[in-house]
């Protein structure tokens, strides 16, 4: 029997790490907010990988929290190990990698949701959709209570009529053998919603007591206390390692006799899994050449014994699972404490989302993470920090907040999905991102926490800290142009020992720094500050001299494209109309509604041909004569 259970402004569902981050989000910028979840013991839980950040991924974290987000503040306090990964390569492949306490890291978040103002946190089944004439006004749970919203963020995760599948079982779950969600699958498809089968895996944890680590390599975190927050103060100094081995020509013998057993091979797995993410079956298979591959031994937390085997993600039978963890140096004697798994689950197409992430088909309902056809927990947390945003300013009658390609990598992550669409569980990639040089990992908050500021999310104390952190990087960029230093002696002798040739005559500071030899810390012996100045701020004027001239011309194509993305397309264009476009661009234009011309020029099937077209055609107001007439 239904009944009324309560009136909210906005309505997450799902407590994983997107709806944790909409929750959140919406909650805090003043929104009256629900989040509900199928099992409140699994809020903001790591089914698969307990980690956190990585390429590109780590970026997005500090991008989260630049805006306002949780997830840096809540990695830095319950981390059990941190690295910077690629420091020997340029800024614009930097990024900050933590391994969880999976357990801590959720019961955290947990506790902060808890605590938040404006937000209620319930768990129950939601089954359907409240839509009247085309707008979403409310969900029904499974119990019959119906809870009443202006807006709702969908962030089911995995667990969209979800099957796990090991060897020859099959059989409906969500992950970790939670309950899946069935009939809200159903649900969205009777509404008009397409959707895809995607897949995803996760490989066998085993006992720690049982692992023989003097075989292994020791992998430490970094002595550098790091943090992904621009507001950690505390640094957790007692890190634990994680270990190093590989898979060998047993293992892969193992592999090879037992793939008429593997879902993957026998035609029981039907999604498309993640191609950057293989399966150690897949990896054997495609990369045969190769006699070993990579294994990672990841501790799961600080209170438990079960050791994440990173690289060996899996869906064949358990008992040959068993075989393959023993035929690893290190692993012989190992017992395996959960075996891996395949899951297969509903996926909207994200062609059908506006910039937004609100849906094109129903008004007022939001998607964000899993559900869009992504993989990974920073991507998720950035979907959903953005869908947040938007559905709490929708309900408090406010304009959404849109990040360009060329303001952060959850904007190209964005632009990527509703724009080109998916045909496998999306990773983002540095490799994506065109303006790569501007999105770095130590400048998120000069690009963002403007931002955060104007919606809410960031306080004024933050705020007033960031401005000043401005003001002294822009201060000492230019006391370096400024000043000349001269060829003395002692000028020329620190020069000669880095390698680098003496000074002819007088050079500006900030053109010694741009020397390849040359960096801050060195240039303060020659040219100290009259301040004391903060490592970041060090950091962010050695990195904005060196690059100047990279990062101008990245400048110069944004405002290239900026001119582009303000080309805007009428709604009620008819692109049937346009004559001279290829039929397959007419067909993709149609079903995707690019909102401006750089979009369009994005959409894959629209070549540079049509988009010169559509061009002309808007130029010379025919949108305006069809309109009036």
């Amino acid at each position: 029997m239904q009944y009324e259970a309560g009136n909210f402004d906005v309505i997450v569902i799902g407590a994983g790490h997107a709806g944790c981050e909409a929750g959140l989000a919406s909650a805090r910028i003043g929104a009256k907010t629900l989040m509900i979840t199928i099992n409140l013991d699994m809020v903001a839980f790591m089914p698969c990988n307990p980690s956190v950040g990585g390429p590109a991924k780590g970026i997005v974290v500090r991008e989260i929290d630049a805006l306002g987000g949780e997830m840096g503040k809540n990695i830095d306090k319950t981390y059990i190990q941190m690295r910077m990964l690629n420091t020997g390569k340029g800024p614009a492949v930097r990024a900050l990698r933590a391994q969880a306490d999976k357990f801590a890291y959720q019961h955290e978040m947990k506790n902060t949701i808890e605590n938040t103002e404006n937000l209620t946190l319930v768990q129950g089944m939601v089954e359907e959709l409240i839509v009247e004439d085309g707008v979403c006004t409310g969900i029904i749970t499974k119990t019959g209570a119906i809870y009443r919203s202006k807006t709702v963020v969908i962030t089911t995760g995995t667990f969209l009529r979800g099957e796990i599948i090991l060897g020859e079982l099959k059989y409906s779950s969500g992950p970790n053998n939670q309950m899946p969600s069935i009939k809200l699958s159903e649900h969205l498809e009777a509404l008009g919603f397409e959707l895809v089968r995607f897949k995803t895996g996760t490989p066998p944890r085993v006992n720690s007591h049982t692992i023989d680590y003097s075989k292994t390599e020791i992998q430490p975190g970094d002595d550098e206390p790091r943090a992904f927050s621009y507001e950690t103060t505390q640094y957790i100094t007692d890190q634990l390692p994680c270990w190093l081995t590989y898979t060998n020509e047993r293992t892969h013998q193992l592999i090879d006799a037992n793939l008429h057993r593997s879902p993957m091979y026998s035609g029981m797995i039907k999604g498309t899994g993640p191609r950057y993410c293989p399966s150690i079956e897949d990896k054997v298979v495609r990369f045969n050449d190769k006699p070993r591959h990579q294994i990672f031994l990841e501790p799961e937390g600080r209170h438990t014994q079960e050791v994440y085997v990173q690289g060996l993600s899996t869906s064949l039978p358990e008992d040959v699972q068993q075989q393959i963890i023993n035929s690893v140096e290190g692993l012989e004697n190992a017992k395996m404490m959960r075996s891996g798994y395949a899951i297969e689950y509903d996926a909207i197409v994200p062609t059908q989302l506006w910039p937004t992430l609100e849906t094109k088909i129903v008004k007022n309902l939001y998607t964000a993470g899993q559900i869009n056809g992504t993989s990974g927990y920073e991507e998720a947390a950035g979907q959903g920090l953005m869908a947040g945003i938007n559905a709490g300013l929708n309900a408090l009658n406010k304009e959404p907040l849109i990040l360009s390609r060329s303001d952060a990598y959850i904007g190209v992550l964005i632009d990527d999905l509703i724009t080109k669409g998916t045909s496998e569980p999306y990773r983002l990639l540095t490799s994506r991102a065109e303006y790569r040089l501007l999105l770095r990992h130590d400048n998120a908050d000069l690009r963002l926490t403007e931002l955060g500021h104007q919606i809410g999310l960031i306080k004024e104390e933050r705020y007033e800290k960031f401005l000043k952190k401005k003001e002294a990087v822009e201060t000492e960029k230019a006391r370096l142009q400024s000043t000349f230093i001269k060829p003395v002696k002692e000028v020329q002798e620190l020069i000669q020992s880095i390698g680098g040739s003496e000074l002819k005559d007088g050079i500006r500071a900030a053109d010694l720094l741009k020397r390849t030899e040359m960096n801050y810390e060195l240039l303060e012996r020659i040219f100290p500050s009259d301040v004391e100045l903060d490592p970041d701020v060090k950091e962010q004027v050695e990195i904005q001299v060196k690059y100047e001239g990279y990062i101008e011309k990245s400048l110069q194509q944004v405002d290239r494209l900026k001119k582009m993305e303000n080309k805007k397309i009428p709604d009620n264009i008819d692109y049937d109309k346009v004559s001279g476009l290829a039929t397959e661009a007419r067909q993709r234009l149609k079903q995707i509604k690019p909102l401006s011309i750089a979009q369009a020029s994005r959409v894959s099937g629209v070549n540079p041909a049509d988009v010169s077209i559509l061009l002309v055609y808007l130029e010379q107001g025919k949108i305006a004569r069809v309109s009036a007439e």
